[in-house]
C-alpha cells in the first residue's frame, strides 16, 4: 500500500510544475470554468498514457540487462533534477495564459491533448520517468504490479487535475503569483528527491 501510495505521489509531483497544461488549465478554468479546466487536463492525461505506452512496448524487453538498468536509472536522475530545478527557478517567472478561442468542451479536451502531445520534451520526460519505473517494478513484482503501479501515477495525475480545475474555476483568489511559485517550488523539491533516489540506484549497478 505504501509502495502504491508512493507512485501516486509521483503522479502528483509530474503534474505540479507551473508548465504549458497548468497554464492552460488556470485559462480555461478562469474563462470557461471546471468542466474546461479539468477536460484540458484530462487530454493531456490521455497524451501521457500513449507516450507510456509507446515507452512501455519499446523498452520493456531490454530492462533485465544490467545496461539497460544503468542507462534508464541515469537518464531518469537527469529528468527528474533537471525538471525540479526548472519548477524552483521558473517559480518567481510570470506565467503567459493565453487563452484559445473556442469554449466547447470536445475543444477544451482536444486543446489540452494536443498541446501535451506536441511538446518535444513529453517523450523524452516520460522515457526517463516510466522507464525508470518499469525498471524498480519489472525487476522486483510481476507484470500485475507494472500495471498497478502505471495506474498509480496516473490516479496521482488526476488528482491534480481535479485540483488544478478546482482552483481555476472556484478559488479565483488563490491564483496569485506568490502561490503558483510556492506550489512550483514544493514541486520542484519532490521532483529532485526522486531524481536523487533514481541516481543513486544508477551508482549502486555502476560501482556495485
Amino acid at each position: 500500500m505504501n509502495t502504491f501510495l508512493g507512485y501516486v505521489f509521483l503522479g502528483i509531483s509530474l503534474a505540479a510544475p507551473i508548465g504549458p497544461i497548468n497554464a492552460a488549465q488556470l485559462t480555461k478554468g478562469i474563462n470557461g470554468g471546471f468542466m474546461h479546466a479539468w477536460l484540458v487536463g484530462l487530454g493531456a492525461m490521455l497524451a501521457d498514457a500513449f507516450y507510456m505506452f509507446i515507452v512501455y512496448l519499446g523498452v520493456s524487453q531490454f530492462l533485465e540487462t544490467p545496461f539497460m538498468q544503468t542507462l534508464l536509472w541515469s537518464f531518469g536522475c537527469f529528468v527528474l533534477i533537471y525538471t525540479g530545478v526548472d519548477s524552483i527557478l521558473s517559480a518567481k517567472k510570470k506565467i503567459n495564459m493565453k487563452y484559445s478561442k473556442g469554449r466547447t468542451l470536445k475543444k477544451s479536451f482536444l486543446y489540452g491533448f494536443l498541446l501535451s502531445l506536441t511538446n518535444p520534451l513529453s517523450i523524452l520526460f516520460w522515457l526517463g520517468i516510466f522507464g525508470s519505473v518499469l525498471v524498480e517494478t519489472v525487476s522486483t513484482y510481476d507484470m500485475d504490479h507494472v500495471i498497478l503501479y502505471s495506474l498509480a501515477i496516473f490516479v496521482g495525475l488526476f488528482i491534480w487535475d481535479i485540483a488544478m480545475a478546482c482552483i481555476a474555476s472556484s478559488f479565483r483568489k488563490l491564483l496569485k503569483a506568490k502561490v503558483l511559485g510556492a506550489i512550483s517550488i514544493l514541486s520542484g523539491i519532490s521532483l529532485i528527491g526522486f531524481g536523487t533516489y533514481f541516481g543513486v540506484q544508477a551508482i549502486k549497478l555502476l560501482f556495485f
